[in-house]
């Protein structure tokens, strides 16, 4: 009877610890070549737990919490340090943290944290072995030198300007002739010799000047 006793009191810590053991996941090395890093963390629960939190942390100490996300069956909200650009994303039993705008300085060993906030007992998964983020320097774009401007080129840009300036000079020469022809219209003059009015009613004809006859009388004895 002790005997029974003994072993079903040995049998149920052991079955309550199997049952609500958290264990994760992850890739030993990501290497980011753009700034932009998709750490998975795929994790096993086989406990009661509705409402979750997962959370990833930077450095062996894992002193610092990059971001969180919470969910349970309706809703999910998450949050980043202000040093990273971090966003979590669950999709059934994985765990996705999307980095990006990474730099060279965040180069790190980032371990995964799941817990199972509720219902009681609260759990979390043991200590991973983490993943190593190498973040790897932009390289620099060296512009390449631009080629010469083509011969062919240089021969086209000339003619047309050539073409361009004989209209404008041809255009040029027309409309000064047609202003000096207008010109020379506006200036013609009658040349008609004209006498004043007293002097139409006497017989001279219009165009015979009028003589002065004072100067003949004064010879008269």
């Amino acid at each position: 009877m002790l005997l029974g006793i003994l072993v079903v009191l040995c049998f149920i810590p052991t079955a309550d610890v199997t049952e609500n053991k958290i264990l994760v996941d992850q890739s030993p090395l990501l290497t980011v070549a753009h700034k932009n890093a998709t750490l998975v963390c795929n994790y096993t629960y086989n406990g009661t737990g509705k409402e979750f939190r997962a959370s990833l942390h930077k450095g062996t100490d894992r002193a610092v919490e990059v971001c969180f996300i919470l969910w349970n069956t309706t809703k999910i909200s998450s949050n980043s340090n202000k040093e990273f650009n971090c966003e979590g994303i669950h999709d059934k039993d994985k765990v996705i943290f999307n980095l990006w705008n990474m730099s060279v300085n965040q180069t790190d060993i980032y371990f995964c944290k799941i817990e199972a906030m509720y219902p009681p007992p609260y759990v979390y998964n043991e200590k991973s072995n983490g993943t190593v983020i190498h973040v790897k320097e932009t390289p620099m774009q060296i512009q390449e030198p631009q080629s010469p401007i083509p011969l062919w080129t240089m021969v086209a840009v000339t003619g047309v300007l050539a073409f361009y300036s004989m209209l404008v000079t041809a255009a040029f020469i027309n409309y000064w002739k047609s202003k000096k022809n207008l010109y020379h219209q506006s200036d013609y003059m009658n040349m008609t010799p004209r006498h004043p009015p007293y002097q139409k009613n006497k017989g001279y004809p219009s165009y015979a000047p009028t003589r002065d006859y004072t100067a003949y009388r004064s010879w008269q004895p």
